[in-house]
């Protein structure tokens, strides 16, 4: 049982949207194929990765530093105790040889990346979705193949901004999605007023709305707004500052009496923890974001969980960013409190299996084995296509 073959290429997510922060002009993401001498039907599994957008692409660490330790590995360092499957838990450990602590940043999204293409390889190979696995190896055995989503989106339009903005969350709506988030932060609080009040003439209560600044504000900056939108009622407000300023994040929670959301941009348990001790994040209202994708893989992710766990949190205030099929199977079998999903962004990355069904809010997944991506016809073509 080996790996036989490792790629990673290059590909544009790119568009003129932007958020508070950014602008998504030039974004790409790094995708990987990791292929095994196993054979299933007569062809060799193969698994996929790719990293959230966001981050942008990470070649040079995968080519240079993380790839070549999987290659040079021994093979009974990759594979589990029984010898019937490959060992994520291993494979993390070889991925991490000789890296000091600390530094959670492009690392953690090269290591996520490769991590995401061997939990595809081990569901693969034990013939189930990967939620059932996780489910029965890391949880309850309790898994579902329905969960709540939202529709993520609402970047700006510069020069159309508010219709453009409708039409997106008309769309979203058409689709079966009842919940949905925009940005805020990127113009005059005034302005991002008018937005969030005709967006909720659509969506037709606060609850069914979240807002994301994306790490934009001060402390008077994020309490300004908190008190402008408080009336709302709003699902939640998202990533008011900086998200390793947790003294903001805290203050906050003293002053904005309805939920907040954070943790897309903390990448490893160590920050998470830091987030749940010092943040102010309340275990009743509030939300935890954490990307698996972003913060070196699903290996992280169940200490993550674990450490929730033993803080008092359930895994049900844990609603990933990232928006795609990883975080999906995670909700599924370990009991998170849903996923976030970009329908017309970041495509073909985005979403879940072409046949689900989204109705108020909750999808229902088809059948599928592994991560599920070959039911996703576009995303599937492009990695034949990548990895031909």
């Amino acid at each position: 049982m080996k790996i036989i073959d490792i790629q990673e290429k290059t590909f544009s997510i790119s568009s003129d949207i932007k958020n508070a922060y950014i602008s998504f002009a030039k974004m790409d993401c790094s995708v990987v194929a990791i292929k095994t001498d196993i054979k299933i039907n007569g062809e060799n599994v193969v698994g996929y990765g790719f990293h959230s957008n966001g981050r942008y692409a990470v070649s040079e660490l995968l080519t240079k530093r993380f790839i070549p330790r999987l290659n040079e590995a021994n093979e009974k360092d990759l594979l589990n105790d029984e010898g019937n499957n490959f060992s994520p838990e291993k494979i993390s450990k070889v991925l991490m040889q000789n890296e000091k602590p600390g530094g959670h940043g492009e690392r953690s999204t090269a290591v996520g990346t490769l991590d995401m293409a061997v939990w595809d390889i081990v569901s693969k190979i034990e013939q189930v979705p990967l939620y059932e696995y996780l489910a029965k190896k890391y949880g309850n055995g309790e898994f579902t193949n329905k969960i709540f989503v939202y529709a993520a989106g609402g970047y700006y339009y510069p020069g159309k901004d508010i219709p453009l903005l409708l039409d997106e969350m008309k769309g979203y709506l058409d689709l079966g999605f009842t919940t949905v988030k925009m940005k805020i932060g990127g113009a005059p609080l005034k302005d991002d007023l008018k937005r969030i009040e005709s967006v909720l003439k659509l969506v037709g209560d606060g609850k069914n709305l979240c807002v994301d600044a994306n790490g934009r504000f001060d402390l008077k900056t994020a309490i300004e707004y908190g008190a402008a939108i408080e009336p709302y009622n709003l699902k939640w407000y998202e990533e008011a500052g900086d998200p390793l300023d947790y003294e903001l994040n805290s203050e906050l929670s003293k002053t904005y009496k309805n939920g907040l959301a954070t943790g897309e941009n903390l990448f490893s348990i160590q920050d998470s923890r830091n987030l749940i001790r010092y943040g102010g994040m309340r275990k009743d209202i509030d939300w935890l974001q954490f990307d698996c994708s972003l913060s070196y893989g699903l290996v992280e992710y169940l200490k993550t969980l674990k450490m929730m766990k033993e803080n008092n949190w359930s895994s049900t205030r844990v609603i990933p960013h990232g928006g795609h099929q990883i975080s999906c199977n995670i909700a599924a079998g370990l009991n998170l409190g849903g996923n976030e999903i970009y329908p017309s962004l970041f495509q073909p990355f985005g979403g879940f299996p072409d046949s689900s069904l989204v109705e108020n809010s909750q999808v229902t997944f088809p059948k599928f084995i592994g991560m599920g991506y070959e039911k996703k016809e576009k995303l599937n073509t492009l990695f034949k296509k990548l990895f031909n």
